[in-house]
């Protein structure tokens, strides 16, 4: 009918596209001075927690990570959930019980300013095989937001991803492929207590020099080393090459870990290896040749 107006939903959702003026040097100085307000402390299992263990927050975080592949959301929501979840376990002590409702609540919130459909609680609670109820979620959900003074927007490893890959001028399927290299090392530091007391840039860098040197640079078209490209985001961030080499080295290594740890478990189900292994990254680690 004529002056009628019409709406269609989208069976895709649209995305924001890449804004370039955000890649300008002053914004990634303005992250550099930031990222250390969102730091946790490194000690918190030591001086705050007292029921809470590394290989809890292991546990955790993976199963955050399962969740936010089965919901498929975005690459930004992940390393948000777990930064919150530090921060809040660096200042309030936590029951071994509720760790999980923690860490949900964390997931939801980073969703909710990450995502423009975020996780619903209900299905949060179907993850956690019903735990916790949602009105126990609402109840925590109040007080990290509390204790973390409503300050959820922190600085990520992620966020470093854009102004590094413009660095290396790639081309745009070379570009992608380092960026899902990178995304997936990030993700296993951030499942990695490790890696809790370093700087989020120091990640990033680390995981991109990573991803460069395991998919080597003469392949994706560089004509520098990659030990030329580790110096030169040392540089960016303000780092000691040399202590940046050994954050990329303890990539490395765990990457080794988890998949040997993986290789371990194959004797016993085919099938299940190959969910763990998809379960411990947001990409195949198998894709990578260290």
């Amino acid at each position: 009918m004529e002056g009628s107006l019409l709406c269609w939903e989208a069976e895709k959702e649209v995305m924001a596209q890449a804004d370039p003026v955000l890649l300008q040097s002053r914004v990634l100085e303005r992250l550099l001075t930031s990222q250390d307000r969102y730091m946790p402390s490194p000690t918190y299992f030591q001086c705050v927690q007292k029921e809470i263990y590394p290989y809890m927050r292991k546990m955790l975080t993976s199963w955050m990570l399962e969740v936010c592949e089965d919901q498929r959301c975005g690459e930004e929501v992940f390393p948000l959930a777990v930064n919150c979840l530090d921060r809040f376990l660096s200042v309030v002590p936590v029951e071994k019980r509720r760790l999980q409702l923690v860490g949900a609540t964390c997931l939801l919130l980073a969703s909710k300013l990450k995502e423009s459909k975020p996780i619903a609680i209900e299905n949060l609670c179907m993850y956690s095989d019903f735990s916790f109820t949602d009105s126990e979620m609402r109840a925590v959900e109040l007080l990290v937001l509390n204790k973390l003074k409503w300050d959820i927007e922190a600085v990520t490893p992620r966020d470093f991803l854009p102004h590094f890959l413009e660095f290396l001028s790639l081309s745009g399927d070379k570009m992608q492929q380092v960026r899902k290299h990178a995304e997936t090392f990030i993700a296993l530091c951030t499942t990695d207590c490790t890696f809790i007391a370093l700087p989020a840039s120091m990640v990033a860098a680390a995981s991109m020099a990573a991803a460069v040197t395991g998919l080597r640079p003469e392949n994706l078209g560089m004509t520098c080393s990659s030990m030329a490209v580790t110096n030169y985001l040392a540089k960016a961030i303000g780092c000691d090459p040399n202590i940046l080499r050994m954050c990329q080295e303890q990539i490395e290594v765990s990457l080794e870990s988890n998949l040997r740890q993986a290789g371990s478990d194959s004797s016993t189900d085919s099938k299940v290896i190959e969910e763990i292994e998809r379960a411990s990254t947001p990409t195949d680690v198998l894709d990578f040749d260290l």
